[in-house]
């Protein structure tokens, strides 16, 4: 007989994990999201993508977007559903005690544990030009991804950019997420090794400002924040896209376009070069290389920022 859940997620990659269990015929007793948020210029207002999937999937009189989980009402909710498990992914708000000590707490961090513990393990990972990452099923306890590791699945993530491993992550941590539930009496569950701990804070906007000092770290920063909040120069021209071409030579100055390609430019940083491709200046769309040099009225040897 399959177990009753409590689910608690927000992103795309929550999602891909609510599937999968509803795919496996788990019983969700109830979903909490975060609170639908005015996105864009518009400002309209829009709903997780958790709870957007369950809208789509007959799911909604599940959902639940509480401000808090400190109250007394909501962990006497929880406790009510009677639930054998509480799964948590990229919720976004602290579990309460209140609500840990209802039913085994399982969190699906998208690292291997103990490193990179919080808000942005995956850009974390990319950003510090990791070879190999992964997504971790934990107990969850009162501290920041501390509690006792259940099962891990490493994956390689050299060369990709947020989206691609959030994609991969998302698939890994759905079916690992099935498969530790289904073997929950067995597995031994595994203490962290405080001395090997790192952690990662909540991304910013300013995150994406490149210096242009070396090349090897600009690609992995417009690989790390691909999607959110990108990469861009001081004079906000966003680099949309880049491909790391030199990763040695030493150059007198940084953002100089050193060369015009066909279908794009080289970029002089201190250390090494890169080749962009396709770039936005601030308030105008997205150009390729050639129309953006055009418009802009740039040549070989003048500076871009």
């Amino acid at each position: 007989m399959k177990k009753n859940i409590v689910f608690m997620g927000t992103p795309s990659y929550a999602v891909r994990i609510l599937e999968e269990l509803l795919n496996d015929n788990f019983n969700i007793l109830a979903i909490f999201t975060q609170a639908d948020k005015a996105v864009g210029r518009k400002q309209i207002l829009t709903p997780s993508k958790v709870k957007e999937f369950a809208i789509n999937n007959n799911l909604e009189d599940k959902v639940h977007t509480p401000k808090s989980l400190k109250g007394e009402e909501i962990s006497n909710f929880i406790s009510s559903l009677k639930p054998d498990y509480i799964v948590v992914a990229a919720y976004g708000k602290i579990l309460p005690k209140s609500i840990l000590d209802i039913a085994p707490c399982i969190n699906l961090h998208a690292s291997l544990l103990p490193k990179y513990r919080g808000a942005s393990p995956i850009q974390s990972a990319i950003l510090n030009q990791e070879k190999e990452s992964g997504v971790c099923t934990m107990l969850m306890d009162v501290g920041l991804d501390t509690g006792d590791v259940l099962e891990c699945v490493k994956a390689n993530i050299e060369n990709k950019n947020s989206k691609e491993v959030f994609e991969l992550f998302s698939n890994l941590a759905a079916n690992l997420c099935v498969k530790t539930l289904n073997n929950f009496e067995q597995i031994q569950a595994q203490k962290q090794d405080e001395s090997k701990a790192s952690h990662c804070v909540k991304l910013k906007k300013e995150d994406g400002l490149l210096n242009l000092d070396d090349a090897r770290s600009v690609y992995a920063k417009y690989l790390a924040f691909y999607e959110w909040p990108e990469v861009f120069l001081e004079n906000n021209i966003k680099l949309k896209e880049i491909k790391l071409v030199d990763t040695s030579s030493k150059n007198k100055e940084k953002g100089v376009i050193s060369k015009i390609n066909k279908n794009s430019f080289i970029l002089t940083c201190l250390i090494g070069s890169i080749e962009v491709f396709r770039l936005q200046a601030a308030g105008k769309k997205e150009l390729d290389a050639k129309s953006f040099l055009n418009g802009a009225r740039l040549k070989q040897g003048d500076k871009l920022v």
